[in-house]
């Protein structure tokens, strides 16, 4: 019991230091998701040049998601017309480039790896452009194209298909502050959490028990600390098999990470396990029901390589520039809450939470909630 309440109350203290964060990065995103259409996104999707590829990381990362809804809006945007790769640019976007990832990274290892995030998500995406324009050929795509007409069911497709963005006209500012803005910005934000919820939850468990139960000697051992050459070879390596083994993605995977980075892996290392959030294993049986066989394996290798290669650039660049931290001392491991700006800044952001729960409710929003798993195929506007 004295191990089951360690592992608790670690979980429970990352929490505690994250959740200002969380917050106020899916209520930044609301705000974001309220006034940008859908239907504008697919429309500047529609090829894979640089240009193309950069607006569609840029929209992905303003519509943040659990990894489940990326991946099935994504496919949603292929359906109605969006390139595939652009489709892709947006799902890693919108798991890997989001503001309240980058603020969590900070708080529990460190600005180095926020900064590192949004260079290597970048390089990321421009490896697997590549990747695909080398490898993906013509009749792969029709195929992946065909299956995905199919409308298979995956997860979060509800929540996929929900369009909860203001209509009519006016200004980005005016459609914000109105009173259909303010609804909206509350149904994204809700939405949003529920999605996450559960991956949070679990990867806050599972990191509360990895660093309560596991001993550092085994981590020193598995990351080859002993050897910065083979240290630095094998993080990249291991780090997205760690993150598909673990069964957890989007934001609930850094307090892991920040576990990891403790116990030895590298920086680049750290980078790598990140981006996985994409592979684990329930999303590369949804790869498979929404593509195909071949695509999603084809989804993997490219995606896994791409992964590594940017964790050995980001290993190298930050180690040239002087960037890769000299202590693993990430703050996951601080067990316990005091009463300082962290505190403060929870209190502030609940109430803000609370009035946008409340608002939630008020405006018919606990349907919604039931229609997070529905089909693919059924479209929910904000009215």
């Amino acid at each position: 019991m004295t191990a089951i309440g360690h592992a608790l109350g670690l979980a429970g203290a990352m929490t505690w230091e994250v959740l200002w964060a969380l917050i106020l990065g899916f209520a930044l995103s609301a705000v974001v998701q309220a006034v940008v259409r859908k239907s504008t996104i697919v429309r500047l999707m529609g090829d894979d040049r640089p240009r193309t590829l950069a607006i569609a990381s840029g929209l992905g990362a303003a519509s943040s998601s659990c990894s489940y809804a990326a991946v099935a809006l994504a496919r949603s945007l292929f359906r109605k017309g969006a390139n595939f790769t652009a489709a892709m640019a947006f799902e890693i976007g919108s798991t890997n480039l989001v503001i309240e990832l980058g603020i969590i990274m900070a708080l529990l290892l460190g600005w180095q790896f926020t900064l590192a995030e949004f260079v290597g998500g970048p390089l990321m995406i421009v490896g697997i452009a590549v990747l695909f324009r080398l490898f993906v050929r013509r009749h792969l795509l029709d195929k992946a194209r065909e299956q995905a007409e199919r409308g298979v069911a995956g997860a979060m497709e509800g929540h996929a298909a929900m369009d909860m963005s203001v209509t009519g006209e006016g200004s980005f500012r005016r459609r914000l502050f109105s009173r259909d803005g303010f609804t909206s910005v509350a149904h994204v934000f809700v939405m949003e959490w529920a999605a996450i919820l559960r991956d949070l939850v679990l990867g806050l468990l599972i990191a509360g028990a990895v660093g309560a139960w596991v001993p550092e000697s085994f981590w020193h051992a598995f990351f080859f600390t002993g050897s910065p050459v083979a240290s630095a070879l094998w993080g990249p390596l291991i780090g997205p098999v760690v993150a598909i083994l673990s069964f957890v993605c989007s934001i609930g995977n850094v307090p892991l990470a920040a576990v990891l980075w403790n116990g030895g892996i590298s920086f680049g290392g750290v980078l790598a396990f990140i981006f996985a959030d994409l592979l684990i294993l329930p999303i590369l049986n949804i790869y498979r029901r929404y593509y195909g066989t071949r695509m999603a394996l084809a989804l993997f290798g490219i995606f896994y390589a791409a992964m590594v290669a940017a964790g050995y650039l980001i290993e190298l660049i930050f180690g040239v520039a002087g960037l890769v931290p000299r202590e693993r001392s990430a703050a996951v491991l601080e067990a316990g809450i005091s009463w300082n700006y962290t505190t403060w800044l929870n209190i502030v952001f609940l109430a803000v939470a609370g009035v946008l729960v409340l608002r939630f409710v008020r405006t018919g929003g606990i349907p919604m909630l039931r229609a997070m798993g529905g089909s693919p195929d059924t479209e929910h506007h904000h009215s």
